[in-house]
């Protein structure tokens, strides 16, 4: 049962990701998809991340040490239409994935911890290319257009917690691809395994849901 602190932290958490979402909405709205309209949204997204006290980790908890995926994604928001779809990405173990593609619009930004985020492009010969790393943590950001690749590399150690927003939510995401560099191939993401809907008032919060996509 929530204690009133809780209840009220979850209600004020609830109307700030409203109203973050709502000038996302109209951002993408007014300016289209863009780089320069992705810094816009980055901008609302941080703003939101400096309201750490309505994201505590321990909201947010990272799977078990039993659980075969390192890191799970807490449903914030997503629109009727799977549209403007949030996460929060919460882990506290070491975690890296493959480089990979988003087919939408994606924007991360820190809230607690650091994530480290290697940024690469396609070669001609099929494989890719590391072009930098950019960490994410408190009041930073990075932001990806639908063909843009990159791939985390988190230390571990230390409750990690960030936003993870896409122009259209994972589950709907059929055609992400990673990239395999031992087979030198490219892969469609399987369903993902833990994204858990944490919206007020949802009867599967705490649930595990599953879409596409095994990484954010």
């Amino acid at each position: 049962m929530q204690t009133a602190k809780e209840s009220t932290r979850a209600d004020d958490r609830e109307g700030a990701i409203a109203d973050t979402v709502a000038r996302v909405r109209e951002i993408e709205s007014t300016q289209g998809v863009s780089p320069q309209s992705l810094e816009a949204i980055k901008g609302e997204l941080m703003k939101l991340a400096t309201r750490t006290e309505l994201f505590p980790v321990e909201d947010f908890p990272p799977p078990e040490q039993a659980a075969g995926h390192p890191s799970c994604l807490y449903l914030l928001s997503e629109d009727d239409d799977h549209r403007f779809a949030l996460y929060a990405n919460s882990t506290n173990r070491r975690y890296v994935n493959a480089p990979h593609n988003h087919t939408t619009w994606a924007v991360i930004v820190g809230v607690h911890g650091e994530e480290p985020n290697r940024l690469y492009k396609r070669t001609d010969d099929g494989g890719v290319e590391e072009t930098g790393m950019t960490v994410v943590k408190q009041g930073t950001g990075v932001a990806f257009m639908p063909d843009e690749l990159h791939s985390l590399d988190i230390p571990g150690g230390a409750p990690m917690l960030n936003f993870h927003m896409y122009g259209l939510a994972i589950p709907q995401l059929f055609k992400r691809e990673y990239y395999n560099a031992r087979e030198h191939s490219w892969h469609y993401y399987p369903p993902h395994t833990d994204i858990r809907d944490a919206r007020t008032g949802s009867l599967e919060a705490g649930s595990e849901k599953t879409g596409s996509g095994q990484s954010a």
